[in-house]
């Protein structure tokens, strides 16, 4: 393919979120709450990829997220690229990776935790992609987590 052909629009000013793997591209998209905005939204999957072998690819007019937002990708989807956007030129590039604390973004697996019983944010410490619970110390592997 010519490297000048590009299979989605590029955009002038905004946010593409890039190497989502494919099957998590609308799970992102869920996550950062896109069809709630009324700014255009572009996704795209089974995109070829070398690291990958098939992506997916989100772009985003006019929308910059916040830290909060970008550490809410990282639980499903690790490692994703984020590309800022200024008048049709990548400023910024940022790769995301999962932080040590993840707050309010997971639900604890223990029916008999706190956070599952009183209105409150859930708290995990993270290690090797394992969350523990700040509250109950129940552990749960990153991979097989429950979104709040």
């Amino acid at each position: 393919m010519n490297k000048n052909e590009m299979l989605v629009a590029a955009i002038k000013n905004g946010t593409v979120i890039d190497h989502i793997p494919s099957d998590k591209t609308y799970q992102v998209a869920q996550l950062l709450r896109l069809q709630e905005l009324q700014t255009p939204v572009t996704i795209g999957y089974n995109f070829l990829s070398k690291k990958l072998g098939k992506k997916g690819i989100i772009k985003v007019e006019d929308k910059f997220f916040t830290d909060e937002e970008i550490s809410r990708l990282s639980v499903v989807a690790p490692n994703i690229v984020l590309n800022i956007i200024r008048d049709f030129e990548v400023i910024e590039k940022k790769t995301v990776t999962t932080p040590d604390e993840i707050k309010g973004i997971v639900k604890c697996n223990n029916p008999k935790c706190i956070t599952n019983n009183e209105p409150m944010k859930t708290h995990f410490h993270v290690s090797n992609g394992i969350l523990t619970c700040h509250y109950c110390e129940k552990e749960q592997d990153i991979n097989k987590v429950e979104l709040c």
